[in-house]
């Protein structure tokens, strides 16, 4: 324990006037040994007390004392001003239990004895705290009604990748109870390159690294690395992986940083332990913290190695092959329909259509623009089996309505229909043969979106995926997994997992060939 203990009732409140003092003082916590201690800032806690914005956002490396910093940090505020109220969002009634009897009412019940008898709680629940003077403190999963001064919002990006509703809550719902001029604050680790967390922290970055002023209304960003963790060291000489030594030095050079031996020491044996989620838990720089898959996705980390392997990059339309397409046919929803060419063992994505509340003739439409603008000559038009079953309404089949549209017979295949988690193993095991062009923005984003649905009861994912925008894309990946894998075996046998290979031409390839 410090000498800062032992200081006597006056000299404590010599100093209650400076907020400074007091959240490097006054509150106890417990540190990551268990032992009771005095919250003082470390150095990303300083900084963000000096430079703190109306809004801010947080993208960081794991245990850097975020959350404790604004729970002590809003705890104070409520303490020592008058008819201020706070509230603090975690992604579950677990976490926020646990972030309220551990970083806010332990420390606010071993104040110094004066103290929490002038500022007495006249309501402590499981939940919140109340004073005297109309001032309260509360962490939930989401707040609506009422009106509060400062809010923070932990691991939002976890949120927003489990229970996309709860998060589209959050921001439409508990953001608008705090008004211009107050204090929201948000962090987490990265889940992926998409959701709120995601958008609002890019939209933030662009504001800073464009040096643009910065409105009440707009949020600030801030990164906190691993290698910027003190403690983040291990002693001794270890040889590491010649890609891992690699890595630190374009690091250095990137960032213009210097990572030394006992930095690197720690990251090789952390990464040992987290795997493909290092970069995720402790990322070095912004861009790769959000590359990594999010959690519970089902093709983000095919996603991830297809873009480390070159097999995500500009991929043409070649006039000498012949072009397939894929459908996923929505009713009064989204239609998608993927363009592939095959050769050799290579599936190539050049091309989409997305199209929503749109008719069957307008995409058909669309298909004869791409033949006569983009020159794609045609050669399998490819529909799941159940294109043939009777639309109640009509009486008619849409592969009836199809073919009346124009579409010609010999070209439609029909696909096979396997279960769900059958057909998205038939992707998996196809997936390394994909080239997809990186100008096909939704249907990267859409593979690395789709992911397990998350039981918010059990606290698990379920087995079934979530049912959202990027379902339509990848039930064409689905189909097209399905209506391939069996020509990529003949092809390639035996060997579903090896890139690169360069197969000898088959009759199979000879007839894609204009």
């Amino acid at each position: 324990m410090s000498d800062d203990e032992e200081l006597s009732e006056k000299e404590i409140r010599n100093h209650l006037g400076d907020r400074h003092w007091r959240l490097n003082h006054l509150y106890i916590i417990t540190d990551e040994h268990g032992q009771r201690t005095i919250f003082t800032f470390n150095w990303f806690q300083s900084l963000l007390f000096k430079t703190l914005h109306f809004l801010s956002i947080v993208l960081k490396a794991r245990q850097v004392g975020i959350t404790t910093f604004f729970c002590i940090l809003y705890l104070d505020d409520v303490l020592f001003g008058d008819n201020i109220k706070a509230a603090v969002i975690a992604d579950t009634r677990e976490h926020a239990t646990k972030i309220f009897q551990e970083k806010i009412k332990f420390p606010y019940d071993n104040l110094p004895e004066f103290i929490r008898e002038e500022l007495k709680a006249d309501t402590d629940s499981s939940q919140m705290l109340r004073f005297t003077n109309n001032s309260s403190i509360e962490v939930a999963t989401s707040v609506r009604s009422g009106t509060y001064q400062r809010l923070h919002i932990t691991e939002f990006a976890k949120i927003s990748a489990k229970t996309p509703e709860k998060a589209k809550e959050i921001v439409t719902g508990s953001l608008n109870t705090v008004h211009s001029g107050e204090f929201i604050s948000i962090e987490s680790t990265a889940e992926g390159a998409f959701g709120y967390f995601f958008d609002f922290f890019k939209q933030a970055e662009a504001l800073r690294l464009s040096n643009t002023p910065l409105t009440e209304l707009d949020y600030k960003s801030f990164f906190f690395a691993w290698w910027q963790v003190p403690h983040y060291r291990l002693r001794g000489h270890f040889l590491l992986p010649e890609t891992l030594r690699k890595y630190f030095d374009e690091l250095q050079i990137k960032l213009n940083i210097i990572i030394d031996e006992e930095q690197r020491n720690w990251y090789w044996k952390k990464s040992l332990q987290q795997g493909d989620e290092m970069h995720r838990e402790y990322p070095s720089f912004p861009d790769e913290a959000f590359q990594a898959a999010m959690e519970g996705s089902i093709f983000g980390k095919l996603v991830d190695l297809s873009r480390s392997s070159g097999r995500i990059r500009f991929v043409p339309h070649d006039p000498n092959l012949q072009v397939d397409t894929w459908w996923d046919l929505g009713f009064n929803d989204f239609n998608v329909v993927l363009f592939t060419q095959q050769f050799a063992s290579e599936i190539r994505i050049i091309d989409v259509i997305i199209t929503q509340n749109e008719s069957l003739q307008h995409v058909v439409s669309l298909l004869g623009k791409y033949r006569d603008e983009k020159e794609y000559h045609y050669h399998t038009h490819n529909f799941p089996a159940d294109i043939k079953v009777h639309e109640l309404t009509t009486g008619k089949t849409r592969w009836e309505s199809l073919i009346k549209m124009g579409m010609s017979e010999q070209t439609m295949r029909l696909v096979p229909i396997l279960s769900l988690q059958d057909s998205i193993e038939a992707v998996k095991r196809i997936f390394n043969r994909f080239f997809i062009d990186e100008r096909l923005d939704e249907v990267i984003k859409a593979l690395s979106l789709y992911r397990r649905e998350w039981d918010d009861k059990l606290g698990v994912f379920k087995s079934t995926p979530l049912h959202d925008d990027s379902s339509h894309v990848c039930s064409a990946f689905r189909l097209l997994g399905v209506g391939l894998i069996d020509e990529i075996a003949a092809i390639v046998p035996g060997r579903y997992n090896y890139i690169g290979q360069q197969d000898e031409m088959t009759d199979y390839e000879r007839q894609r060939i204009v």
